[in-house]
């Protein structure tokens, strides 16, 4: 959520950075500032009238001792009427600030001056790419008949017993997804990563902290019954860990990492890019979170990049890093690379992490804070990103790494898998 002093301090400013995201927020940033300025006219008076009754409580306590019960009372009654007028102006503060925090709340995060301006994902810019094409013969085969060929996916059973997007994962494949797992973890522990295991499920205050409420209510299975969501990604329950937290100067940053099943709705997908494991409603992903300084979190941000880079890199996959332009990102985010693999069966590219700056729009939502050197609460900065989204990076392995005698295992994985070919 934008902080009301950044809109009030340059509304102009905060209108052309939406712009960059598609969004034209006057009419809001307008209704923003017309409803502060009510809201601190009303609790001006609500201040005076307060004052005006601790004034009043204590002429009527020196008249009764004075025994002048006429001026007393008539105090009295003026206590009362003041009293019910407060109750009507509170009433209309109330209603101003929950108006107010409802429009903050639509407002996406404003793009930094680094993200370009762009529409669509063909505007994002290619920042940098890496790893060695592979060369595959004209018989290649796309992932999803390399897993009905070796037994490791079953996409029919799974619509049998849960819905197209839920497969099943079986023997070598079945492993293959946990060597993944436990690699990420292990490389991100190596990296300072603190792990935790989160729940897979949070609550609607947990879904407003980072942001997927109010905005992709559609896009996550509600468990209607208890008001649960299921996660879309470990960020939420993670970064959730901080909300309403006041942290000490030395405690930042904080570093954790976490594997969790995902769930997305992905409502509206269909076509050629939804096949095999290019696009799911439950998958599994570690996750990487910061909370940082707002000095610090661009070099974090860096660092968070090069990690990423650094397990694409170990596990032999050619790689792109995409800096997004402004109308292809996310609701909530201030710049956001996207890392993508090529997939050589298929012939292109496919997102397989976003690792995003958010710079203070969660922590004020959260109310996630630091306490500085000038022993003043500041909005922390939060990050994340993906180290790794499974799904895509597998049916990258498959594609790429297929031999006449099987599917060649990266060296970084045998230790996890306990077999180094997929026959």
């Amino acid at each position: 959520m934008l902080t009301l002093q950044s809109i009030k301090a340059d509304p102009e400013y905060i209108i052309a950075r939406l712009a960059v995201k598609g969004c034209d927020a006057r009419a809001q940033i307008e209704e923003i500032i017309r409803i502060d300025a009510e809201r601190r006219r009303l609790q001006t008076i609500c201040d005076t009238e307060a004052s005006e009754l601790k004034k009043l409580s204590s002429q009527i306590a020196m008249l009764m001792k004075e025994g002048k019960r006429e001026e007393s009372e008539a105090a009295k009654a003026k206590v009362t009427e003041i009293k019910a007028n407060a109750k009507t102006l509170q009433e209309q503060l109330e209603a101003s600030e929950l108006q107010l925090r409802d429009i903050l709340l639509s407002l996406p995060n404003t793009p930094c001056e680094a993200v370009p301006e762009g529409r669509t994902a063909e505007d994002n810019v290619v920042e940098k790419e890496g790893g060695a094409m592979p060369t595959l013969g004209e018989d290649a085969m796309p992932h999803w008949d390399l897993a009905k060929k070796y037994g490791i996916i079953d996409w029919e059973l799974g619509v049998k017993v849960t819905g197209a997007g839920f497969p099943f994962y079986i023997g070598k494949g079945a492993r293959l997804q946990r060597a993944l797992i436990q690699f990420f973890l292990d490389e991100a522990w190596n990296a300072g990563y603190i792990e935790v295991e989160p729940p897979f499920v949070v609550n609607e205050a947990s879904g407003y902290g980072t942001g997927q409420l109010p905005d992709k209510e559609g896009q996550m299975y509600h468990c209607q019954l208890d008001n649960l969501y299921l996660i879309p990604t470990a960020e939420v329950p993670v970064t959730n860990i901080y909300r309403d937290v006041i942290l000490s100067d030395n405690e930042l940053p904080k570093k954790n990492c976490a594997f969790s099943a995902c769930w997305r709705r992905e409502a509206g997908s269909y076509g050629k890019d939804v096949r095999g494991l290019n696009r799911l409603h439950q998958f599994d992903k570690v996750e990487i979170v910061r909370i940082e300084k707002p000095e610090n979190s661009y070099a974090a941000l860096e660092e968070m990049k090069d990690h990423v880079q650094g397990l694409l890199d170990k596990l032999g996959l050619p790689w792109r890093i995409l800096r997004l332009c402004g109308g292809d990102m996310s609701f909530t985010s201030a710049i956001t690379f996207d890392f993508e693999v090529w997939s050589a069966a298929q012939q292109r590219w496919l997102e397989v992490s976003s690792v995003s700056n958010f710079e203070s729009y969660q922590a004020n939502r959260l109310k996630c804070r630091y306490r500085g050197e000038d022993k003043k609460t500041h909005l922390c900065h939060t990050l994340n990103g993906s180290a790794l989204a499974l799904p895509r990076i597998v049916a990258a392995l498959l594609e790429n790494n297929q031999t006449p005698e099987g599917i060649v295992i990266p060296e970084c994985l045998r230790k996890y898998t306990g077999f180094d070919i997929i026959d």
